[in-house]
């Protein structure tokens, strides 16, 4: 088959690997600073130019796949003829597969006897995003609970060093990416295994023997925009438990399977020796708002609504906008609102910088228009501040508006303006609400409250109940 591959970024680089050179007419991207270059010795085009070429398949690589299909429909691209990464299994004949490789002694796991069992847990990533790191955390949970853990990963990454300095051995094999589970032999031995978000649903669909698995969603809505629905309802059920982090994976499952009994596990946060925010008198209150900058996460929500406030108000506050900002919907904000008295922009930041920052804020805002669980809500909470976010934020669901933090309606910049101008007016109402963000973070999001239910659903899923 001939394929246009559309997007060149991140996932490009992870899938490129299963495409020969040979088969790919060109690469697609809207960037015009892309455009007209080359890439791996092959042309990038724009859509408009590309789709014109002789092709079999357009290929996704993209979680915005919603947006990019109906860009190449609108350009006469048949719909049969798009797909995407998730599509993979599906539409390429692999016949080499790539090598597996071991840190930490992983392979020694297999050889002896495992008093506790012997766990597998399986992310699509080792990078420190909110996903790989909940896993690495549940793989600490059941180290330190006696079990054998090896932790394995679609693709390498900076929280590999983590776990083998942790003592938890890893598995990186690229052939996760588009295998199904009966074609990965090195499997065969564990008691248990975990599978980490929606990427694992092809895999999930040809299991071989009978080991219970604990699917462990994380995603959004749109990480389900690339997902057939006929391929979702393969995987059969036996021995398999399904848990979301929050309501909104739920929802976005269940808009495809809605029968499918689905469970509640959130993740844990280690709290930190002396977490509590420090309250300096006499400072501008610090709103804070952290994430990758693009459309999904609403940083031109907050932006607008900051810009609506009276000048006086505005020199009352700081906000510092924390995250990779090489983006063009980056570049589009800083031209757009230019407020350089009270905006900030720091870029992306290690975890000891942004803890540091959440030690001063006095607020997080959170204005994504879909996010399900994010991480830094509840590091933030953690720290004692409240956070304001919006109600299509997973959190949203387990803040008590006005007494823990505040929930505003998702895309309303009327209304997150109104919300920001009250915290601006109340200053004491919101420190006093750090003290129950702290509680809400106890109760919910804390290490001791991971463990207590994590292993609560590991034994029950082993006794098969």
């Amino acid at each position: 088959m001939q394929f246009l591959l559309f997007g060149t970024g991140d996932y490009y680089q992870r899938y490129k690997m299963w495409f020969n050179r040979s088969d790919i007419v060109a690469l697609l991207d809207n960037s015009r600073l892309k455009q007209h270059t080359v890439l791996d010795g092959i042309d990038i085009m724009s859509p408009e130019e590309g789709v014109k070429l002789s092709y079999d398949a357009v290929v996704i690589l993209s979680f915005y796949v919603r947006a990019m299909k109906e860009q190449l429909v609108s350009l006469g691209v048949l719909e049969q003829k798009i797909y995407h990464f998730y599509d993979l299994p599906y539409l390429l004949q692999v016949k080499e597969r790539r090598a597996v490789t071991w840190y930490g002694g992983g392979q020694q796991i297999f050889h002896g006897k495992a008093e506790g069992g012997r766990v597998l847990l399986l992310s699509q990533e080792l990078t420190l995003g909110g996903p790989p790191i909940a896993l690495f955390h549940a793989a600490r949970v059941l180290k330190k609970n006696g079990h054998d853990v090896v932790y394995a990963s679609m693709i390498d990454g900076p929280l590999r060093k983590m776990l083998v300095e942790n003592g938890i051995p890893v598995v990186v094999d690229n052939n996760l990416q588009i295998c199904f589970m009966r074609e990965i032999t090195w499997l065969h031995g564990f008691s248990l295994i975990i599978c980490n978000t929606i990427n694992f649903h092809n895999f999930l669909t040809e299991r071989s023997g009978g080991t219970p698995i604990i699917w462990w969603l994380h995603d959004a809505p749109f990480f389900y925009d690339g997902i057939r629905k006929e391929h979702l309802a393969k995987i059969a059920g036996d021995h398999l438990q399904v848990v979301s982090v929050g309501p909104i994976p739920k929802e976005a499952m269940h808009r495809f399977l809605p029968s499918l009994p689905i469970g509640e596990l959130l993740y844990g946060v280690a709290d930190q020796e002396g977490a509590m925010r420090q309250v300096l008198a006499g400072r501008k209150m610090r709103l804070v708002t952290i994430g990758f900058f693009e459309d999904i996460k609403g940083q031109d929500v907050l932006l607008e609504a900051i810009s609506l406030l009276p000048d006086g108000w505005k020199r009352q506050i700081e906000l510092f906008l924390v995250g990779h900002d090489a983006t063009l919907f980056a570049e589009q904000l800083k031209a757009a609102y230019t407020m350089p008295d009270c905006v900030r922009y720091t870029g992306s930041l290690d975890r000891k910088q942004v803890h540091k920052i959440l030690q001063q804020a006095t607020l997080l805002i959170c204005p994504s228009r879909q996010d399900s669980m994010p991480t830094v809500a509840a590091e933030a909470m953690m720290h004692g501040v409240p956070c304001l976010v919006s109600d299509a934020v997973g959190t949203a669901a387990y803040i008590r508006h006005g007494e823990d933090g505040l929930v505003f309606p998702s895309g309303d910049v009327q209304a997150l303006r109104d919300q920001i101008a009250w915290c601006i007016g109340h200053r004491a109402q919101v420190e006093a609400m750090g003290h129950k963000a702290r509680e809400l973070y106890l109760r919910e999001f804390s290490m001791e409250t991971f463990e207590r239910n994590f292993m609560h659903l590991v034994d029950e899923v082993q006794k098969g109940r």
